[in-house]
């Protein structure tokens, strides 16, 4: 009987250790993120102090006429994250556009992992689409960057958002349409996943769903059909058989509060 206690502390010490490795990096690691003081955030220092002056004026006067924020941020490295993980962290932190409107963009850039993200606000996603976000950052972001020209890829890539918010999106629309049937073989390769993620486990409900219906019972909550198993116990069914499914910021500059939901698009150079 001594040994029931000790069983349990084994038992609880593994559960933890396999929450604290399959748990998404957390989010509270402040030092990870850095302090937001402008508009532009040149932690990995690619710009030029001339182009950095610029774009700060030019993102100031932007927001001074529509009341949209834009900012710009590069890093060394998102480290474990994902660019997708530490941009939406990153906005959120730093509370990026109005509270009211969640107005804001961000253009991230992470040099070392050669990675880059625009991650849209709530209130502009259905102006800054994701399409059109992805476009931006294929066809003039990257290319400028594969060139190794950094200032020139973030002037171009600023110039085109704050181009889409002002309302003139109809060149960049065009772009969609015209690859709309172009499909990326990272999409392509999560679609095919997906599908077969959902048909796999869709077959599972709905052969739980019909067995009783048209299989053979053989025994209290047991049915055979289409030469599978199927067993209901108190709280559902599940299957075995021979396909073997089973069921079992302080500083000189500040956003307003504002957040963002994931919406943008991510790219590589």
């Amino acid at each position: 009987m001594s040994r029931v206690p000790h069983l349990h502390g084994y038992l609880l010490c593994l559960i933890a250790a396999v929450i604290f490795t399959l748990a998404p990096p957390s989010a509270g690691n402040a030092q990870d993120i850095p302090q937001l003081t402008e508009r532009v955030m040149d932690t990995a220092g690619i710009l030029p102090d001339s182009v950095k002056t610029s774009l700060i004026a030019q993102l100031a006067a932007f927001e001074d006429k529509s009341s949209d924020q834009l900012v710009v941020a590069t890093i060394h490295t998102t480290g474990d994250w994902t660019i997708e993980h530490y941009a939406n962290l990153m906005f959120r932190r730093w509370g990026l556009g109005q509270a009211e409107e969640n107005n804001s963009v961000l253009l991230l850039v992470a040099v070392n992992d050669r990675k880059l993200r625009i991650e849209v606000g709530y209130g502009l996603e259905g102006t800054l689409t994701d399409a059109l976000s992805k476009l931006i950052i294929d066809e003039t972001i990257v290319p400028e960057f594969r060139a190794g020209d950094f200032p020139a890829g973030i002037q171009a890539g600023v110039d085109n958002i704050i181009s889409v918010l002002e309302g003139d999106a109809a060149e960049m629309e065009a772009r969609a349409k015209r690859n709309e049937r172009w499909i990326d073989p990272d999409d392509l390769a999560a679609i095919g996943f997906f599908s077969l993620f959902g048909l796999f486990f869709g077959g599972m409900i709905i052969f739980s769903i019909l067995a009783p219906i048209f299989g053979k019972k053989i025994a209290p909550g047991r049915y055979k059909w289409l030469g599978m198993q199927v067993t209901y116990g108190g709280s559902g069914g599940s299957s075995s058989g021979s396909s073997g499914w089973s069921s079992s910021s302080s500083g000189g500059f500040s956003g307003g509060g504002g957040s963002s939901g994931g919406g943008g698009s991510s790219g590589s150079w």
